[in-house]
């Protein structure tokens, strides 16, 4: 019967670098989301954190939608706001709650890809996202908040 793991070190050596040759390549996709998180430090104080509290990629129970083409509804809820968004194929449209003016910027681990204005009762619409995780940005006179990351495609 083999010993595990191998008393001896040469063997445990061995054994572990047999591992980590078997293991191949990091997945982009991981590299992506380790990225992403690492960016998350450079998160400037006074910038509230909203959370995700819904994504209908993930909930069993059917959500209702206010259009018909939507492919994936994500709550968002910090201390001061609630951000709703869908995502369809040709873009994301969203709203912040309660209304107000200010912008929205979407970004990726390598910097702001899109940013627009918020209309008066707190209505957004942004082109599609690129693949890969993805952190929207709402700045208002009131606040500013960032959600946490998520790939929405």
């Amino acid at each position: 019967m083999e010993q595990l793991p191998p008393a001896d070190d040469a063997a445990l050596t061995a054994e572990l670098g047999a591992a980590l040759r078997e293991a191949g390549s990091v997945p982009e996709e991981f590299l992506a989301t380790a990225r992403a998180a690492f960016a998350w430090r450079d998160i400037e104080p006074g910038v509230a954190l909203a959370e995700l509290t819904f994504d209908s990629a993930c909930d069993t129970v059917p959500a209702l939608t206010r259009s018909a083409g939507s492919t994936r509804t994500l709550s968002f809820r910090s201390t001061v706001v609630t951000l709703e968004i869908e995502v369809t194929e040709a873009g994301i449209v969203g709203q912040l709650s309660p209304p107000g003016g200010g912008r929205v910027s979407a970004q990726t681990a390598s910097g702001t890809y899109a940013q627009v204005q918020v209309d008066a009762v707190g209505f957004f619409s942004l082109g599609a996202p690129p693949p890969g995780p993805v952190r929207l940005r709402a700045h208002t006179d009131e606040y500013e908040v960032a959600t946490t990351w998520v790939s929405l495609r």
